[in-house]
């Protein structure tokens, strides 16, 4: 439950709050306007400019507070992670999650998140009063940030634009979340990052290497590196089995779009 509602107009004036226990940062509110157990305070984000999308070389780097539907509506978005994007929530939803948040929350059937962990998307985190290791931000990728989140406020997001990604998924009905997707990101030194997602508390990195040999090559590698990485993931949706055979035939989908786009 929310006890204590906090609009601060600087960015050192939000990290001195966020420094104060039980205390959020609210985004869109997607998901601190849901009913909670606990008791906590939120510092409303809206203030800070912190909604911008910028291309800065081969990069794009998106604000914190960007919407996903703003992320979708840029020029500059990659078409693979719009159709993640699109089937991780409803249009009004977009309208209303922030793509830090829409991360930060995400659990392992995020099509969002498995996208943005195949591309290697960086988090910039500022830190402010309790300042880490001399540094006042550190950057982070996805698996390190959702595997120990440090403390402090992510600020932007930074995806490469000179990759190739295709995303493939599976699901009950076409919009519906995924019960087995997969992303692959590849770079021309010949860099292949696979991302799984359907299953779990986060998504799957099970690729990310330079495999000699050529695409025929990356296919075999990345179809068992699927196989292995869902050969135990079975739930109320979906049997091990299943997950692990569909996720390799959609890696190899991803790797085939990747090729004739190149």
């Amino acid at each position: 439950m929310i006890t204590n509602y906090f609009r601060p107009e600087t960015l050192e004036a939000a990290l001195a709050l966020l420094a104060q226990p039980d205390t959020r940062p609210l985004g869109g509110g997607t998901w601190l306007n849901q009913p909670q157990q606990e008791d906590f305070a939120v510092v409303d984000l809206q203030a800070l400019g912190l909604n911008q999308i910028h291309k800065a070389g081969n990069n794009l780097e998106i604000d914190a507070c960007v919407t996903l539907q703003q992320l979708i509506e840029s020029a500059d978005c990659p078409a693979a992670l719009t159709q993640a994007i699109k089937l991780e929530s409803a249009l009004n939803i977009r309208n209303a999650a922030t793509v830090a948040g829409a991360l930060v929350t995400c659990d392992g059937r995020s099509p969002f998140a498995t996208a943005m962990l195949a591309l290697d998307v960086h988090l910039t985190v500022e830190h402010g009063p309790q300042v880490k290791d001399g540094q006042s931000s550190t950057v982070h990728g996805l698996v390190e940030y959702l595997t120990v989140p440090p403390k402090g406020l992510i600020t932007k997001l930074t995806i490469p634009l000179n990759t190739r990604l295709a995303f493939e998924s599976v699901a009950r009905s076409p919009m519906d979340r995924p019960i087995v997707c997969a992303a692959v990101a590849q770079w021309s030194a010949g860099r292949t990052r696979l991302a799984l997602g359907g299953y779990g508390q986060s998504p799957l990195l099970a690729m990310d290497g330079v495999e000699p040999g050529g695409i025929d090559a990356a296919i075999n590698s990345a179809q068992a590196a699927a196989k292995n990485a869902f050969h135990e993931a079975g739930d109320e949706w979906a049997s091990a089995e299943y997950r692990a055979d569909v996720a390799a035939t959609l890696a190899k989908r991803c790797l085939e779009a990747n090729r004739q786009e190149g």
